[in-house]
């Protein structure tokens, strides 16, 4: 049977969010998450506090989690050097992620950073990922278009996909970061890439319109796509998006995707359930 990892993002769906989670609030949310069997949890970031507040007690919540049994992975994101060497010091922390741009604009606004001095960074990122045995994830943002007017193409695609891969990195999620993506886009772009450098995991990080997502998972896993991104109820999404409709792919929707074609995720029905529960609570009354 085919199989679909499922990547859940409660760290993309928190850390928008003013009022602060209690981080016992936290804990509870994500624990029920690891019972579900996702492939991966992208679980909290190692970022300034005073950048994302809302996330700054992510080092109290991953030391809190009970991991004993649990296939599932643990993913944070990092910025910059320091971050990384913080979740060095993590042993329940399986993946780094580092968001990446091809536009000089969004990078700087992500990490006050140009392109060059990123993947400068990146590079020392992934020598400090690595000695702690840990694989680092490119998060490679404006993927399916520019809102900012810069020149966009596969070709600038290309020639940075081409460094990382020179760089060692093997795992690149493709991320449509304002949720400008058609189908027909995310299909030529995934296949382009997928087909072209077969020795990379390519997997897709999307935000979508409610009234859009069935069409762009179904492009996806016909693309050759089978690792995806989603936030339970698609909570989160970027804040430049034009539509405030736009959020994360919601994770049920990719799971009733997975279920309506007989694809295998490893989810737990009732598990699942009961985090969606939590989510509710969570995501309702803090936001």
């Amino acid at each position: 049977m085919t199989k679909l990892k499922i990547i859940e993002c409660p760290r993309d769906a928190m850390q928008s969010i003013k009022k602060f989670i209690p981080t016992e609030k936290k804990i509870k949310y994500i624990q029920s998450l690891l019972e579900v069997g996702f492939d991966t949890i992208d679980v909290g970031s190692f970022v300034s506090k005073k950048v994302i507040p809302q996330l700054k007690d992510s080092g109290d919540v991953i030391n809190s989690l009970d991991l004993k049994d649990k296939k599932t992975k643990l993913l944070v994101i990092v910025a910059n050097i320091k971050g990384a060497e913080i979740s060095s010091e993590f042993n329940k922390i399986s993946y780094v992620g580092y968001p990446f741009s091809i536009s000089e604009n969004f990078q700087m606004r992500n990490t006050n950073k140009t392109i060059d001095e990123s993947f400068f960074n990146l590079a020392l990122i992934n020598e400090i990922v690595s000695s702690s045995q840990k694989e680092l994830v490119i998060y490679l943002s404006m993927c399916f278009g520019n809102p900012y007017g810069e020149v966009w193409n596969l070709s600038i695609i290309d020639h940075w996909i081409s460094k990382l891969i020179e760089s060692g990195i093997k795992l690149i999620s493709l991320s449509d970061t304002i949720g400008s993506a058609s189908p027909e886009m995310i299909n030529e772009v995934y296949k382009y890439f997928s087909l072209k450098y077969p020795s990379v995991e390519f997997g897709l990080h999307l935000h979508t319109h409610p009234n859009s997502w069935r069409e762009k998972i179904d492009f996806s896993f016909n693309a050759g796509c089978r690792r995806i991104d989603g936030a339970i109820q698609g909570f989160g999404g970027c804040p430049m998006a034009s539509d405030n409709m736009t959020g994360n792919m919601p994770t049920e929707k990719i799971i009733s995707f997975c279920e309506d074609k007989g694809i295998e995720s490893g989810i737990n029905p009732i598990k699942f359930e009961s985090a969606y529960n939590y989510a509710s609570d969570i995501f309702l009354n803090y936001r």
